[in-house]
């Protein structure tokens, strides 16, 4: 076991793999910390990806209550990285005890990583009662960040479904322009999954240009 551990802090990005692919064959709750704490900080996309396999190999309910415990507020100033990998991994998981973990401030986080994987892990865990509330938070991030963090927003949206209808209306008569254009890209896409984002970004920015809702019907 000490190996492993060890070999999870090799320079060598293929032995951190082999030793995380190694944990997960044999899973034990011993490992689930130094797992956890190897997420906060491993550089490797490849590398992270086992770690939460890794993870997902092991009891929820050892490995939930560590990773919630990376989403503390009092933690909010360390690594964002930690944050953003124990949402991911918890988005894996499916747990929906995580759910009263998934908080505004880190739907809204300023990273933007931290909040993408927190808006992937809420559409998730959300119980049925609460999608409503979910979307009106994620609504409010509409227009935040690049096309690829908005791409992530709307994605997010339209998983939650009908839900998001009367929200996504008011947001595409907006005071903010960006907010009008995303609000009417994911509008688009709710209602035709194969239009493409680009494609709907565009046309909600000639919508906007034009001064026009771009509703069917209005």
């Amino acid at each position: 076991m000490t190996k492993a551990i060890r070999a999870l802090e090799s320079g060598n990005p293929s032995v951190r793999l082999r030793a995380a692919m190694a944990i997960g064959a044999n899973p034990d709750p011993r490992y689930v910390e130094p797992l956890v704490e190897r997420c906060a900080v491993e550089p490797e996309f490849s590398v992270r990806e086992i770690l939460t396999w890794a993870l997902m190999r092991h009891p929820a309910s050892v490995t939930v209550p560590r990773l919630v415990a990376e989403l503390r507020p009092e933690r909010a100033e360390e690594r964002a990285q930690a944050r953003s990998q124990a949402l991911h991994t918890l988005s894996k998981i499916g747990d929906r005890r995580a759910w009263p973990a998934i908080t505004r401030a880190l739907l809204t986080d300023a990273d933007d990583e931290v909040a993408r994987s927190a808006w992937r892990a809420a559409v998730v865990l959300v119980p049925e009662d609460e999608k409503a509330g979910l979307a009106g938070v994620l609504a409010s991030q509409l227009g935040r960040g690049s096309r690829e963090t908005r791409l992530s927003l709307s994605r997010a949206l339209i998983a939650l479904g009908e839900a998001i209808t009367p929200i996504l209306r008011e947001k595409t008569v907006d005071a903010d322009q960006s907010v009008r254009q995303h609000a009417i890209a994911t509008e688009r896409l709710l209602h035709d999954p194969d239009l493409g984002f680009e494609f709907a970004i565009e046309e909600a920015m000639r919508v906007v240009a034009l001064g026009v809702a771009g509703r069917e019907g209005d």
